[in-house]
């Protein structure tokens, strides 16, 4: 390729390699020199496209050559990779042809921030989720064996899904095989926030065993010199439990689980990598390789805070500030102060995160109660079965954790807390549609896992006053207690209306007759616009803040059914095992002339796009739910 002149300074330059590169196959016509420019293009490319749609800058700054190695070594879309989290896979989706739609990125009817079959078959997993990815390429693999196929499975996983006990459930398993399985730890020392625990410690010794490292690799280069007999000698070596690297790293972790260890290794360094991924092919087994990469590489605000820049809205790259107007204050910032406050008066109130301190709220009670606040990591079923010793103690434990990975522990909740009747408070954060990240990341399930559970009483705030007064009530309660609230700014609306909070009781905001409206948490503020819509047409409806999911307040219900014919359930949640199901289960059994009508997610998986317009989309819109409500049959009798 010949050198173009720069009319902006005068120098030399390449002309542009990315645009080139349409599909895998383009990456492997590309000699060294080509690619470490590519490596430079791509970082380019990712600021400008992150720094106008928002999303994940730091973890994909990161494994830019990791993923170019990996490129270059595997055939897609015959060879399987599959990424852990999936949110460090922009580069993959550059290289397998879907560059211009970053224009789009996480974007209604976009591309997705996360690995996307249905986008591209070089994507072979659906993963949002962490610490999965061992056990989804080791059925890759098996499936593989048993249809006699022979294609390579590589399972990409972070040191900071490795806090997930499910990796641990995958390597175990893996350790039987007999056939190539390539793991690769991307080892950042980061999961979100930084990382904690014993992996973490490990693999800090591995990554700082340079003397083991060179000597390794000196070693072995030696011994392949050796005529005729060198590299089966290496090979030999490798395979015993007297190799090397056991008289210098002893009892190591992986070695010891019956996987091959090979690393670590310069994450940024393609040749080294290459190399390394090319050996591992060769293996007959499992074999794990170390790679070392630095999260936020390039970008100086990323690298020097890859925390701010995990997931991150429009930006300004120049200076690396986000571009988002002066909102009003979070439902998390509202919590973290509630339960700073708190945790001042009742010396007993412990908080717990898995992994996302910082996402959470707890970054202040952390520094203000450093001895009652406990990372576990990327663990959520750890984190609840942790709140519950913690209870059974004599502490009261706050497990905070998002809508949708708190799903991952809905055996601890059950099993461990609920069936013991314990003192633990879950913060739902992120309930209901969160938006851009999608399917995986939509809360619109909590509500039914929850009240489902014998023993747990649900909750939803209408504004950020009612959060702080549910925490308070939550803290001097006697049980399983679940708050939930939305991602985004809180609603301070309504704040007139503000009866203290009473076990099991819901809070009539305004009288009518005829229709009832009631409305859950997120939707308070929907619902106040669809009572007004329905004033404005005629109607005088009742307006009613649940409060309470689970106890329902049947006494309302019963009162409310005297002089309305028309209940109407506003949630942000799926329709199966929600509060407008049990609604309409009581009003059948005990006031069956009442008609409910239930709006709700009904029975999918709701993807990526503006939170307003998704629900538009699927039927939650204020609009569409005030045309329901004046459409149904018993308003057209009437």
């Amino acid at each position: 390729i010949r050198n173009l002149k720069c009319e902006e300074d005068g120098h030399f330059m390449h002309p542009s390699l990315l645009q080139n590169i349409s599909q895998p196959r383009d990456l492997k016509r590309l000699n060294s020199a080509q690619i470490q420019q590519l490596c430079g293009e791509i970082r380019q490319f990712l600021l400008d496209s992150v720094s106008k749609t928002g999303g994940h800058l730091a973890s994909n700054l990161g494994v830019v050559e990791l993923t170019l190695a990996l490129h270059n070594v595997l055939d897609f879309p015959e060879d399987k990779l599959i990424w852990d989290v999936g949110h460090q896979a922009y580069t993959h989706k550059i290289l397998t042809g879907r560059k211009d739609e970053f224009k789009n990125l996480r974007q209604e009817g976009g591309l997705s921030g996360f690995p996307k079959r249905s986008e591209s078959p070089c994507d072979a997993y659906d993963a949002g989720h962490s610490s999965n990815s061992i056990s989804a390429g080791l059925g890759y693999v098996h499936a593989r064996d048993i249809l006699g196929q022979k294609h390579h499975v590589v399972s990409v996983i972070g040191d900071g899904a490795l806090t997930g006990g499910m990796a641990y459930e995958a390597l175990n398993n893996a350790a039987e095989l007999k056939t190539n399985f390539i793991i690769i730890i991307n080892d950042n020392n980061m999961s979100i926030s930084r990382n904690v625990g014993g992996m973490s410690t490990y693999l800090s010794a591995l990554r700082t065993a340079e003397a083991y490292t060179g000597m390794k690799m000196g070693v072995t280069k030696a011994l392949k010199k050796v005529p005729k007999v060198g590299t089966a000698l290496v090979d030999t070596m490798r395979k015993t439990k007297s190799s090397v690297k056991q008289l210098f790293i002893p009892g190591m972790l992986f070695e010891n689980m019956g996987l091959t260890y090979l690393g670590p290794v310069d994450g940024h360094n393609m040749r080294q990598m290459m190399k390394l991924f090319n050996e591992a092919k060769r293996v007959e087994g499992p074999v794990v390789v170390h790679v070392l990469t630095k999260k936020g590489r390039g970008y100086e605000p990323a690298s020097a805070h890859p925390d701010r820049f995990h997931g991150t809205g429009p930006f300004d790259i120049k200076t690396g500030r986000v571009l988002q107007k002066k909102t009003a204050p979070g439902y998390t910032d509202v919590f973290s102060k509630a339960l700073v406050s708190l945790g001042e008066k009742n010396k007993k109130l412990t908080a717990i995160t898995a992994a996302m301190p910082d996402g959470t709220g707890l970054v202040e009670f952390s520094r203000r109660f450093p001895d009652r606040f406990f990372d576990v990591g990327i663990a959520e079923e750890h984190a609840v079965s942790f709140a519950a010793g913690l209870a059974l103690g004599g502490l009261v434990p706050v497990v905070a954790i998002y809508s949708s990975f708190l799903q991952r522990a809905v055996d601890q909740i059950l099993h461990d807390v609920c069936m013991q009747k314990l003192h633990v408070i879950f913060a739902v954060d992120r309930a209901g549609l969160v938006g851009a990240d999608g399917e995986t990341h939509q809360g619109c399930f909590d509500l039914s896992y929850l009240s489902m559970m014998p023993n747990m009483t649900v909750l939803a705030p209408k504004n950020d006053r009612e959060l702080e007064e549910m925490l308070a009530f939550a803290v001097s309660f006697d049980g399983p207690i679940a708050i939930r609230y939305p991602r985004g700014s809180a609603h301070q609306g309504l704040r007139e209306y503000q009866a203290p909070v009473e076990y099991g009781r819901s809070e009539i905001i305004r009288k009518g007759k005829k229709i009832a409206v009631l409305g859950v948490g997120s939707m308070i503020p929907s619902c106040m616009k669809i009572c007004k819509g329905l004033k404005d047409d005629g109607y005088d409806p009742t307006f009613v803040n649940a409060r309470f999911v689970k106890p329902l307040d049947v006494d309302l219900l019963d009162e409310l059914a005297k002089d309305h014919s028309l209940f109407v359930t506003v949630e942000e949640n799926v329709k199966s095992g929600g509060y407008g199901e049990h609604v309409s289960a009581y009003m059948e059994a005990c006031h069956p002339e009442i008609r409910v009508l239930s709006a709700a997610v009904w029975d999918r998986f709701v993807p990526q796009g503006n939170v307003e317009s998704l629900r538009s989309r699927i039927g939650l819109g204020v609009e569409d739910i005030r045309q329901a409500i004046e459409d149904s049959e018993e308003l057209r009798e009437q």
